[in-house]
């Protein structure tokens, strides 16, 4: 006898009047605050400018979004907003990709390190990457009160039945799904932790690229296998061997490799990376 979850979250957290709070959207603005914590007090307990956290939490929060949005339009539903540009702007009725997020970061960073830092990119993002860790946990956390972004059914006893989900009465109704929000969540925890560990516990940091290195390995590589279990997220993904999200993170595993193969020669230069 299969067992499972009935899952039936409000995405709303509060109404007042015509005001509605999401989950969604709270848990990005708890995911920047413990990020901008998590990343100041290591910029700071290292004697840096006091002025950087700050600087560095408005540099993260623009290019982040931004390239959430724009690798959802680009990545995902170019048809449609090549036909209603303007709806690329209308963030708030959802369509937000994480591989959009972090390709927008990491151009943030660059020019982040090149006007501020003058220190090689990976140098800031391997003090970074427990606090991105933390922001891409609530993301997914948000997801999940969303009912979105779930996987194909399952027999296992922990399968969720969304049933708030129009999507999942259309296609699975009664049949429990991998919880694949939660499945994310974890490695977003390992990846946190294990980031923290190489850099508190054994200086890691000292090789510069290393931490960024086996943490894009952590992230990308669960989310390539995580993708096998995962619900299309669009039509197009139905007859792909392999689907938008596993093409997306193969650059950035084979890029996780190069920061670990060379993270013996790379200098703290912001010219070297």
């Amino acid at each position: 006898m299969v067992t499972s979850i009935v899952w039936n979250a409000d995405p709303i957290l509060f109404r007042l009047g015509p005001i509605e709070i999401g989950w969604y959207g709270l848990m990005w603005g708890i995911g920047f605050i413990l990020a901008y914590e998590i990343v100041s007090r290591i910029l700071l307990k290292e004697n840096n400018p006091k002025d950087w956290p700050d600087k560095l939490f408005l540099y993260c929060l623009v290019f982040t979004v931004v390239g959430s949005r724009l690798g959802h339009c680009l990545f995902y539903e170019w048809d449609f907003y090549t036909s209603h540009p303007l709806e690329i702007l209308k963030i708030w009725k959802g369509g937000l990709a994480s591989h959009g997020g972090v390709f927008g970061l990491i151009l943030g960073m660059v020019i982040f390190s090149v006007r501020v830092t003058h220190k090689n990119v990976w140098w800031l993002f391997d003090r970074m990457i427990p606090g991105v860790a933390a922001l891409c946990f609530c993301i997914r956390f948000g997801n999940l009160m969303n009912s979105e972004i779930y996987g194909f059914p399952t027999t296992m006893p922990w399968g969720f039945e969304f049933v708030r989900s129009r999507e999942w009465h259309q296609l699975y109704e009664g049949l429990p799904c991998h919880p694949t929000q939660i499945y994310e969540m974890i490695y977003c925890l390992v990846a946190g932790l294990t980031a923290w560990i190489m850099y508190r516990k054994y200086r890691l940091q000292r090789y510069v690229g290393l931490i960024t290195g086996v943490s894009l390995l952590i992230f990308f590589g669960a989310r390539f296998g995580l993708e096998f279990l995962k619900n299309p997220q669009v039509e197009e993904e139905v007859t792909m061997a392999l689907n938008i999200g596993q093409q997306l993170s193969i650059p950035l595993i084979l890029w996780g490799l190069y920061l670990i193969a060379t993270c013996r020669k790379r200098k703290d230069s912001w010219m070297v990376l």
